[in-house]
């Protein structure tokens, strides 16, 4: 549980741990060296900053925190991939999930407790959204689930996917810390380009990361390509049209310079047939794109099944056809609920 009557240590940025570490009469080096320690080194306690004199770490152990991320349980998968279970300092619950492929190892993080947009094809938005994460909690789940596929695949993590539980843009500030500290030369040191940032679509912060000046990946969980039936899968469509979402999306392409990747949920009798392709085609010719057709994962809240698969496959040779990067992206963890839209805390214990 929080320690309240303690400070979040890496809730401080360099120049402000400094300020702290003045006023206990400690030299600035020493603020270097603990920052090293928390975002390079990763470090989940201060008495493993051997660096460090034993009675400064009391002291630091005494007034700070460092509210780590702890592996809850994890599930193997017949395809290989691992949910995690994250408990956080508070005791909540987030999970994440390593997808591991021939050429990558991808870990998909959760932004926020539950989430608050009620998509109705995914299990999280049936969950209600209890908090925001922090920066570091974000950072922590990178750290575990790198540790992960070091430990079980003998390789490290090469994306990283915002693709969990929650709205990335609605925790705008803690997100783009997060990827800060992931991409920094002191502290990860990944690549932008190997980081992609997953939203349902809220228009004013999809320009303000382009006013941001974003270097990640940016995808939009698209699903239809006219209101009214996006209007029914997705009730955050009634405030950011498809028309609100193309303007911001032209906005973002002129100041980034930057493709933007379509997620497709492929769904039965609902937006599977050529005339949603022929929308969707329509609604590519905005900015430069790629379209990735996701096969749907049932979940037990709803009632959508996945398209066929001769639907599927005319849907995307019809993309193809008219000039459009196209790629049927197959569930990977289904058997553990680990799979696109399936994730959901079912046990906190």
């Amino acid at each position: 549980m929080p320690a309240t009557n303690k400070i979040d240590i890496r809730s401080l940025d360099l120049s402000q741990l400094q300020e702290h570490f003045a006023a206990m009469k400690e030299p600035a080096y020493r603020a270097k060296q603990v920052y090293q320690w928390l975002w390079e080194k990763s470090a989940r306690s201060f008495t493993e900053m051997s660096n460090l004199s034993k009675d400064l770490r009391n002291k630091l152990d005494e007034h700070y925190a460092i509210n780590v991320v702890a592996v809850n349980n994890s599930q193997f998968s017949n395809d290989h991939t691992i949910k995690n279970a994250f408990r956080l300092y508070d005791g909540n619950i987030v999970e994440g999930v390593l997808i591991p492929m021939d050429d990558r190892m991808t870990a998909c993080v959760s932004s926020q407790v539950g989430c608050s947009l009620t998509c109705k094809f995914c299990a999280t938005g049936y969950m209600d959204r209890k908090r925001n994460l922090n920066a570091d909690e974000i950072y922590d789940q990178v750290v575990l689930i790198d540790q992960q596929a070091k430990k079980n695949y003998n390789a490290p993590l090469t994306n990283i996917v915002y693709m969990g539980m929650g709205e990335p843009l609605l925790n705008y500030a803690n997100v783009m810390k997060s990827i800060e500290r992931i991409t920094a030369p002191d502290g990860l040191n990944m690549s932008y380009k190997r980081i992609t940032v997953s939203t349902a679509g809220i228009s004013k912060m999809i320009k303000k990361l382009a006013d941001d000046g974003a270097k990640f990946n940016l995808a939009l969980s698209l699903h239809a390509a006219n209101d009214k039936k996006r209007n029914e899968i997705m009730p955050i469509n009634e405030h950011n049209s498809l028309k609100a979402l193309a303007e911001s999306l032209k906005y973002y392409f002129s100041k980034t310079k930057n493709p933007v990747t379509y997620e497709y949920i492929v769904f039965n009798n609902f937006n599977d047939e050529i005339e949603d392709a022929m929308e969707l085609a329509r609604f590519c010719k905005h900015i430069p794109c790629k379209v990735n057709l996701i096969e749907y994962n049932p979940i037990q809240f709803a009632d959508f099944i996945n398209a066929e698969g001769d639907k599927i496959d005319a849907f995307s040779n019809y993309l193809k056809s008219q000039g459009i990067n196209t790629n049927i992206r197959r569930s990977r963890g289904k058997d553990i609920d680990a799979a696109c839209g399936q994730l959901a805390v079912k046990e906190q214990n």
